[in-house]
């Protein structure tokens, strides 16, 4: 069961390291390798509010990018998510800060990420850890920019 998720994890990089940025694609790199997850982005209120509510499974491959519109604190919960998340907190160099490991469903008490967040990636429960996702991992999006950490254009 494991090997079978590392390997859908890994499906979408492998062959592909020189792949091009897209909106609806995250790569992540650190000591520990490389991934890609194919996301939906809430980048509105609107979006953010809902996030992964009322969904009863999601693709090993999948998550949810929230973006924000300038740093700050954040903090989530887990209110009508019927799914066990990952949530990775990330500073707008796109370096991860903090991982918080499996978010149980359903749970209001919130998860605070810290201070000077812009972004969180929303994975499946227990994948982070399964994957070595930690902080100081770097995350490719266009949504970073150039001055990025680990920028499209590498």
């Amino acid at each position: 069961m494991l090997r079978a998720a590392f390997a859908v994890a890994f499906a979408f990089i492998a062959g592909q390291s020189v792949a091009a940025c897209s909106e609806d694609q995250v790569r992540l790199r650190g000591d520990w390798g490389e991934a890609r997850f194919s996301v939906e982005i809430a980048d509105d209120l609107e979006e953010q509010q809902l996030g992964l509510m009322h969904r009863e499974s999601m693709a090993s491959s999948a998550g949810m990018l929230f973006l924000y519109d300038r740093p700050g604190p954040l903090s989530f919960w887990m209110r009508n998510t019927l799914i066990e998340l990952d949530m990775i907190f990330i500073d707008p160099e796109g370096v991860v800060k903090r991982v918080h490991d499996r978010a149980q469903p359903l749970d209001e008490t919130p998860i605070f990420g810290g201070n000077g967040l812009i972004a969180v990636l929303e994975i499946n429960g227990g994948l982070a850890k399964r994957l070595g996702i930690v902080a100081g991992s770097e995350i490719q999006h266009p949504f970073f920019g150039s001055a990025a950490a680990w920028p499209c254009d590498d």
